[in-house]
């Protein structure tokens, strides 16, 4: 359910579905704030950390209308804003692959998404490297949102893939004797499964309309990988609540299903505190991208 909030900002723009802000927040200075993005075909979730602080200080939500981003930066008081420390922009959507680093070769980017996906003429390839995992997010955007990435915000612009922000958070959120576990994070029709032990197992996103559809693609990763719906511990981060059909659902047939908390190592400020903890989890591990 969306949540609303008053600011001390200027008014929000329009469809916009949450507008939380601290009140040291100052849009005039750009350069002291880290910008994240998270777009998907409908929505947008942005967050704004103050660098110096390592501290969250702003959180929106907005229903995207035609054209996507660059329409609503218009409108934005302060999105298509230049001049911030960093911008990182995670796009949504089934349109990636994960690579060895030892396999991968720069310029090899098509090729290897060609494999999964074909490429729309208004699509673009990009890829997002992870040192310490030795992986490469090769992945699908959108070209004219690509090109409003670089146009606004030049070199201080980045995009990934958002299954990389989340791989981000869960490496960071576990301790280096953390058990096997399985992730789920259910956005706008996707689920995103992450199931990591020692290193990463299994990342994939699926298609899903109906809450048995995110149950069947649950459980169904739990078998294939070895997991016993009765014994091991499944968290759950995303857009839903804790009474919605998909969690109800989920704890008839997993024993041990709980919804995950935020990245820690960050401060939130207390305008974030009506919001649920378990929301937003792959907007805020941009931070460790």
């Amino acid at each position: 359910m969306p949540v609303s909030a008053a600011s001390s900002a200027s008014p929000a723009a329009p469809s916009s579905l949450l507008r939380l802000h601290d009140e040291t927040f100052d849009p005039a200075n750009p350069a002291a704030y880290n910008l994240y993005l998270l777009a998907g075909p409908a929505r947008l979730y942005l967050a704004v950390a103050d660098v110096e602080r390592g501290k969250f200080v702003a959180l929106e939500d907005y229903a995207l209308t035609a054209g996507g981003v660059p329409p609503l930066a218009a409108q934005h008081d302060f999105l298509g804003q230049r001049g911030w420390n960093a911008v990182r922009l995670a796009v949504t959507g089934r349109a990636f692959t994960l690579l060895p680093a030892s396999l991968f070769r720069p310029g090899d980017e098509a090729a290897a998404l060609r494999l999964h996906h074909t490429l729309t003429p208004a699509e673009t390839v990009r890829h997002t490297t992870h040192p310490g995992q030795e992986f490469v997010n090769v992945f699908a955007a959108d070209t004219a949102l690509a090109d409003w990435l670089a146009a606004t915000h030049g070199a201080t612009g980045r995009m990934l893939h958002h299954t990389s922000a989340l791989l981000a958070g869960v490496v960071h959120q576990r301790g280096a004797a953390a058990p096997r576990r399985l992730y789920l994070n259910p956005g706008q029709h996707e689920l995103t499964l992450v199931v990591m032990g020692q290193n990463l197992e299994y990342c994939n996103v699926f298609a899903c309309t109906t809450a048995e559809d995110v149950v069947y693609y649950t459980i169904l990763v739990m078998q294939e990988l070895g997991l016993d719906p009765d014994q091991d511990e499944v968290t759950v981060w995303g857009e839903l609540m804790p009474d919605s059909a998909i969690f109800s659902l989920l704890r008839t047939y997993l024993r041990n299903v709980r919804f995950g908390s935020r990245p820690g190592n960050v401060q939130y400020s207390y305008r974030l505190n009506d919001v649920f903890e378990y929301r937003y989890f792959d907007l805020f591990s941009l931070h460790f991208c």
